[in-house]
């Protein structure tokens, strides 16, 4: 045995040579799920359309007054910057806007808000308990509260956008509140 040991600081040093792969930061999380919605243009969406791509998800609303729309810029400037650096590998990325207020967020408002962002900007919406069920399954808090005047309101709900890999598992949390180049750096570093 003793005449193998001047090989232990050979073997040691070509193991250090070789990288190990990164593992996603949601790797094994239990979010996401099938999910069947309609589309801004009104036609019915699965999950299973998305097969193949990664997607970008984010949960919001288009009636948001201030934090919706500007993460969903940034995210959208963020994958914008990625595809001009990367077109083949941000072509994978399928970008998904899913409601949390179904009851006013219908299929044309989905289509005005999505179109002033991205052009491959998907909006889903679908009914209470639709979208009470997809907000389950990917792990989304929300709740609507009162508005500011009578008969108005507001949804308070969990800030977070996730990119699920091709066969829809979860990868990791894509910064909303990062720069277009942050952004673009994290879909580079787990879109393969």
């Amino acid at each position: 045995m003793n005449r193998f040991l001047f090989l232990l600081p050979l073997l040691l040093l070509a193991a250090c040579g070789q990288s190990q792969p990164e593992k996603a930061p949601l790797e094994g999380a239990k979010i996401g799920g099938p999910f069947t919605l309609l589309d801004q243009d009104g036609k019915t969406v699965h999950d299973s359309d998305f097969r193949g791509k990664y997607r970008l998800v984010y949960f919001g609303y288009t009636f948001c007054p201030d934090v919706c729309p500007v993460d969903v810029q940034k995210l959208m400037l963020g994958l914008k910057a990625f595809e001009k650096q990367d077109p083949a590998r941000g072509a994978k990325v399928q970008p998904l806007f899913i409601t949390v207020d179904p009851e006013r967020d219908t299929s044309a408002a989905l289509g005005s808000f999505t179109k002033a962002f991205h052009p491959r900007l998907i909006g889903l919406t679908g009914s209470p308990e639709a979208i009470a069920a997809v907000a389950r399954a990917y792990g989304v808090y929300f709740q609507k509260s009162p508005g500011a005047t009578p008969g108005t309101y507001l949804v308070d709900h969990s800030r977070s956008s996730t990119l699920y890999g091709p066969a829809g598992e979860p990868i990791a949390l894509i910064p909303e509140t990062g720069s277009p180049e942050e952004i673009a750096g994290e879909l580079g570093r787990w879109v393969k």
